[in-house]
């Protein structure tokens, strides 16, 4: 047939007619002609020539552009908006030209179905009522780039007629958020790729036909607690007219968000499931600052580095402003964390931030300074009532904690302050409240499960060096994820300040080694992610500087696998740092602080071992997480705790 396009499968698998697929909206063909594939492999190929033309920010759909003028959608899985991109990588963005067949984008059918999502691959023409006058599938099993549709184009000047001339884009969006009950009915908007979708406080107040049969929109749907207005194409436009039409303080968040998964049964499954979601809340939270974190750790010990040399004086001006430079950020860190943890938990992220500000308040640190980290000393009181305050800075648990009990407290103010009020009374309360709680619960009993970790350190460091070294270097990096390494801190300076030297302070070190050798094998086993290299390389370097936060939580918690093949190496560091009686007569460690572990009476056996067990560690740490630890498929879905989002509110489907 002359001037035929001829289109292919995007995937490996069973190729039916767009009326079989199952999602309603591309099935009724509201998005035009086109095809589907319920694949059996996950690469995914353009199934045209072409320009990319859209990519969504969830990486779940890409259109193209053609020479002959078609609009094509590649839509990969029904709902996956909700999945945020974690089982999705793709090789080419917006602007790039791309061929016929060419792989786009990798798509992890195991992480959609156990998230609960159908895996079908749409192909969708969506400007069909412009270009399209007929056709054809070839329904049957399929290869990717297979052919499998042809299409025959309208020739010049034969488009289907269009209704009424253009939407009014600004009255189409008034005239949605009256139907839906009026502003006040609203408690927020977001939109996918084909979808306006609400939040309503009473869907029963929404004129479903009424909205149905204005110019411009397709349909009505209802799922998940979302009031869903088809749009198509033109989606972009019609949410920014709503967003206009409901003013200020609605639209902030264009994404829908993954669903809040529900526990499994049995209490082994249910630990693991919420230890997971805990670990998810804690790596998400931590990402956004992973750079500024890598970048601080470098400096922090290139500057330690500096005046081990006696290049500079920790007493000096410029020593104070460059150390502000690099420990504002760890010194700071609830307030980072507290914006970012109320972003992932659905809290309100300024006032987390505040909060966040509260327990970093220079007076509260002041106070905690008074007193070790790890004694239950009372320290302070609170409306009479005696209590321990905590130093929180370098914090990340506790912020955590608070976000978790903001997301729980905030939907309770508003449903029981009234309107007039709400704006001064709900921020105040919440930050009274949370900040309360942290200070006054969560932080007294870190400090008591601190003080008797440090108890048993101490008890075991005078039973055995080389266990000692092998236990605590093994879990050390466990303490860290919940801010219970504070015991291990007075121990080390009450050490160096009786003996000058600290034993337990050189197997803390080789946990900081370990943790950079697996960001390391991380490094040079990642060949096409670029993203994940310079994450994995600025990592290494912060923690062979003594800042292992870039690689904790910016991989290896991330890929699980990975934090439990360094904590081997960890343990080996350790053991051997035991046996060898490595000691340490300074404070920075990992490798950038190997001035540290000379003798101030002259380099001995201590050194010695520490380059021993250093080098034993790298290699140990290196290799097992480069054979076991990870593999680069592992970036393409992202690990489980990225899939559950815990106490968060759940939204709805969204495709």
């Amino acid at each position: 047939m002359k001037g035929t396009v001829k289109m292919l499968a995007p995937v490996s698998g069973q190729a039916v007619d767009i009326t079989e697929v199952h999602d309603p909206m591309f099935s009724e063909k509201a998005m035009g002609e086109g095809y589907g594939v319920f694949p059996n492999s996950h690469e995914i190929v353009a199934p045209v020539s072409g320009k990319v033309m859209l990519v969504a920010s969830t990486k779940h759909a890409i259109g193209f552009s053609t020479a002959d003028g078609l609009e094509v959608l590649v839509h990969m899985g029904v709902d996956t908006v909700e999945l945020n991109g974690t089982p999705f990588e793709l090789f080419v963005k917006e602007g790039d030209s791309v061929k016929a067949g060419q792989k786009i984008a990798l798509m992890d059918t195991e992480a959609i179905k156990k998230a609960g999502k159908v895996t079908d691959v749409i192909v969708a023409i969506t400007n069909t009522a412009k270009t399209v006058k007929e056709i054809h599938v070839n329904a049957g099993v399929v290869k990717a780039g297979q052919e499998v549709a042809q299409v025959e184009p309208m020739a010049p000047g034969e488009a289907t007629a269009r209704p009424s001339g253009k939407v009014n884009y600004d009255q189409l969006g008034k005239d949605i958020v009256k139907n839906v009950g009026g502003v006040s009915n609203v408690e927020n908007v977001i939109h996918c790729i084909t979808r306006v979708r609400f939040y309503l406080k009473d869907d029963n107040k929404a004129n479903d036909d009424v909205i149905k049969n204005m110019n411009g929109v397709l349909d009505v749907a209802k799922a998940g607690g979302q009031y869903q207005v088809v749009i198509g194409p033109a989606v972009n436009d019609v949410f920014d007219a709503v967003v206009k039409a409901l003013g200020p303080g609605f639209g902030g968040d264009t994404q829908a968000q993954a669903p809040k998964a529900k526990a499994p049964k049995g209490v082994w499954p249910k630990t693991k499931f919420y230890f997971s979601a805990l670990i998810g809340v804690i790596t998400a939270s931590m990402m956004p600052v992973i750079g500024l974190l890598a970048a601080s750790g470098i400096l922090k010990g290139l500057l330690a580095l500096i005046v081990s040399a006696n290049w500079l004086s920790a007493k000096s001006s410029t020593y104070m402003i460059i150390n502000a430079m690099g420990d504002s950020v760890f010194y700071f860190l609830p307030i980072l964390v507290g914006f970012t943890a109320a972003k992932r938990l659905g809290a309100d992220q300024i006032i987390m931030g505040v909060v966040g500000g509260v327990l970093a308040y220079p007076t509260l640190v002041q106070v905690a300074s008074k007193t070790t980290s790890t004694a239950m000393n009372v320290n302070g009181d609170f409306f009479g009532i005696p209590i321990h305050i905590a130093n929180y800075t370098y914090s990340i648990f506790p912020m955590i904690a608070a976000a978790w009990i903001a997301s729980k407290i905030e939907p309770w103010l508003k449903k029981h302050i009234v309107m007039s009020l709400r704006m001064i009374l709900s921020p105040l309360l919440e930050v009274f409240i949370v900040s309360a709680v942290i200070i006054v619960v969560v932080g007294p009993i870190i400090t008591l499960l601190s003080s008797y970790l440090a108890s048993g350190i101490v008890a075991l460091l005078k039973f055995s060096p080389a266990i000692s070294g092998l236990i605590i270097g093994g879990f050390y990096q466990c303490l860290v994820i919940f801010g219970l390494h504070w015991a291990v801190i007075p121990v080390v300076a009450s050490q160096i300040a009786t003996t000058g030297h600290s034993a337990l302070n050189a197997i803390v070190s080789a946990t900081m080694v370990a943790q950079g050798a697996a960001a390391m094998a991380v490094f040079v086993k990642t060949k096409k992610n670029i993203d994940m290299k310079q994450i994995a390389g600025a990592a290494t370097l912060s923690a062979f500087a003594g800042v292992t936060e870039p690689a904790m939580y910016g991989i290896n918690l991330k890929y699980g696998r990975i934090f439990w093949t360094a904590n081997i190496g960890s343990a080996v560091g350790g053991l051997l740092t035991g046996l060898l009686h490595v000691d340490m007569w300074g404070f920075a460690g990992s490798l950038i602080g190997f001035a540290s572990f000379i003798n101030p009476k002259g380099i001995d056996a201590s050194f010695t071992g520490y380059l021993i067990a250093s080098a034993a560690t790298i290699v140990v740490s290196f290799v097992c997480t480069y054979l076991f630890g990870f593999k680069e498929e592992d970036l393409e879905s992202s690990h489980a705790v990225e899939k559950v989002r815990l106490g968060s509110r759940e939204p709805a489907q969204a495709n």
